[in-house]
């Protein structure tokens, strides 16, 4: 495999330092920084870490590689094996290659429809009823030493910790903390892990332990399937989607916005929150396939076989005995796209271990860097995290997709993970800033007050009548919705389109 480093880039003074900074993981020509522009209230997703500037430059850097993208489309050229010539240039410039010039559009972000879209899973409405985002048994809890933060939203979850720690099925939110706090929370910590359960000890920020917020890589020199004229950047483009939970689900949602066919792939025995489903299966399919038994498999090699894009989201090598490691599948399918997304990282003794937004928060020092004036540790005021990876893991696709056409050919090999953002929020974001300087809303200046309300929207579906969040990504002349709701979780045939 061919390693790719990515390019540096010295962004004018007027651009987003995180805009930029993204902007130039992702690889992006820096000449289209200034397209994008931000407005609406700035009193919105406070806290002593810079939360609302993560998530407005992750959505930004999303819209701007959506609005890279439709330019080339809306040139006709796509731009296949013999049509790179233009080059990365070219499109920096705002013109497609092989057709007519298509400008790239401008991204103007609305900073209420980023922090809406960031707790859209706190919007969702099903029927009027809103749905729980923690069980009771998930949380932080005080032990002999310290805190832990426990993950037990999924039935398997909440087994496995009870069996770790002795408890019978039936022990209640009480019980538990009085056993929390007769051990270490390391010792808890790795008393979970063992179990396969999910627990983490609240540590301490550690300045030296930082991860990259992307990992890109070119591998070999295969042609890519031409692109032709097209209203949505990413129509017609195949998507398998092999992620859970919130990351994953949020970049493939985006995707699907975009205009791709994304088909969600499921095993039939492991359990999904289906209000969870509800909030991320937007503009998707979902379906459920069994890769150990051989008709499903051959199903699944006959989607791969004309796919495009791979997105997986489960631990580093957790599919590499399905044939699904990249490198398989790069092998196989010469040209493809593959994102990787896990939680810890992809290197580190803490690589192989399940995650989730919430333990990662507490495992890098966000928690204790959000402690109140008691110890308690303290959260982001989302999910960000999750939702800042969803937005540039689909923002990677989609740069990769026009690199691939107007630079060099081959296949792409994409990783992210939470830790990656989480490095970023806690010490790339703005390192010379003081940690406290979004502690206050109400002292930054706002163009308009924030109303999350003119940011939903309803619509029927399968699980009833949906009051939803309007997605954040948005450029001149690009979808303001999704094409379709959500269906049922795991119950659409595994065909494309």
């Amino acid at each position: 495999m061919t390693e790719r480093s990515m390019p540096s880039v010295d962004p004018a003074p007027s651009a987003d330092q995180p805009t930029a900074h993204a902007w130039a993981a992702l690889g992006g020509p820096p000449g289209l920084l200034d397209r994008v522009s931000f407005h609406g209230p700035d009193t919105v997703l406070s806290s002593r870490l810079p939360v609302r500037r993560l998530a407005r430059a992750t959505v930004a850097a999303c819209s701007l590689a959506a609005a890279e993208l439709a330019a080339l489309r809306a040139g006709g050229s796509g731009a296949g094996a013999g049509g790179a010539a233009a080059g990365a240039d070219a499109t920096a410039a705002g013109t497609g290659t092989g057709g007519e010039p298509g400008a790239v559009a401008e991204v103007r972000v609305d900073q209420g429809a980023v922090a809406t879209a960031f707790v859209s899973e706190r919007h969702l409405q099903i029927d009027g009823r809103t749905p729980v985002s923690f069980a009771p048994l998930s949380g932080f809890w005080q032990t002999a030493d310290g805190w832990v933060r426990t993950h037990a939203n999924y039935p398997h979850h909440r087994v496995r910790l009870l069996t770790a720690l002795g408890l019978p099925a039936d022990t209640d939110a009480d019980r538990l903390g009085r056993t929390l706090r007769e051990h270490p929370a390391e010792w808890i910590q790795e008393r979970a892990y063992e179990a396969g359960a999910l627990a983490v000890a609240v540590a301490p920020p550690v300045p030296g332990v930082r991860h990259p917020l992307v990992e890109s890589r070119v591998v070999g020199e295969a042609p890519v399937r031409p692109l032709g004229a097209a209203a949505l950047p990413a129509d017609g483009i195949r998507v398998l989607d092999l992620t859970r939970v919130i990351a994953g689900p949020v970049a493939t949602r985006t995707l699907a916005l975009l205009g791709a066919d994304v088909l969600r792939v499921d095993p039939p025995r492991l359990p999904e929150a289906e209000d969870a489903h509800a909030d991320t299966g937007f503009g998707k399919r979902s379906t459920r396939l069994d890769l150990t038994g051989p008709a499903d498999r051959a199903v699944f090699e006959d989607l791969l076989a004309t796919a495009d894009v791979v997105i997986s989201g489960y631990r580093p090598g957790a599919l590499d005995a399905f044939g699904l490691a990249p490198e398989a599948l790069l092998e196989r399918r010469p040209g493809l796209v593959v994102a990787q997304l896990c939680a810890w990282g992809w290197t580190g003794p803490w690589a192989a271990r399940r995650g989730f937004d919430s333990l990662v928060q507490a495992g890098a020092g966000i928690a204790a860097t959000l402690a109140d004036a008691d110890g308690r540790p303290g959260v982001l005021p989302a999910q960000a995290l999750d939702h800042g990876t969803g937005y540039l893991l689909a923002a990677g696709v989609l740069r990769a997709l026009t690199d691939q056409r107007t630079g060099r050919p081959g296949g792409r090999h994409l990783r992210f993970s939470l830790a990656g953002t989480a490095s970023w929020l806690m010490y790339g974001i703005d390192p010379a800033a003081p940690a406290s300087a979004e502690l206050s809303g109400a002292a930054l200046p706002s163009e308009e007050p924030y109303d999350a309300a003119l940011r939903l929207a309803e619509t029927d579906s399968a699980y009833g009548r949906l009051r939803y969040v309007l997605p954040p990504v948005s450029y001149r002349g690009g979808p303001a919705d999704w094409s379709r709701p959500p269906g049922r979780w795991g119950t659409d045939r595994p065909v494309w389109r």
